[in-house]
């Protein structure tokens, strides 16, 4: 991989190009250089782009992000870090308890899966009182 236009790059995750100046707009990406007054990008842009694109894909807003590319010192920035994995234990003990519950209720042979004992269980209705 050469240098590389805006359009280029974008195109090489499928984005807009206006996702990449935006990104620029905010702090996360800088072009490398500018030929005739056009944006060129390298290899490590392309590194750039796709970590934004997990850490969007991880639920972190730009601005999280941001924080974490400017972040002066090692153990600063691991603990950002450290708390947006928390975040995501969490979400995902949260999907996997949905998954669960999805999966139940196509295997339940109840007419109506919300009077399922083993559901009410799952979903800790037995313990409520309306």
């Amino acid at each position: 991989m050469e240098d590389m236009s805006i359009g280029e790059l974008a195109a090489w995750f499928g984005l807009g190009a206006h996702v990449l100046r935006h990104w620029e707009a905010v702090g996360l990406l800088t072009p490398a250089s500018r030929v005739a007054g056009r944006r060129r990008y390298t290899p490590d842009h392309a590194v750039r782009v796709k970590t934004i694109l997990r850490a969007k894909a991880a639920g972190m807003s730009l601005e999280q992000i941001r924080q974490i590319f400017t972040t002066p010192g090692q153990q600063e920035r691991r603990a950002l870090l450290r708390q947006h994995h928390e975040d995501l234990e969490r979400k995902l003990q949260e999907i996997t308890a949905s998954k669960t519950m999805i999966e139940h209720v196509m295997q339940c042979t109840a007419e109506d899966f919300t009077q399922c004992p083993t559901y009410r269980r799952m979903v800790g209705a037995t313990e409520a009182t309306p």
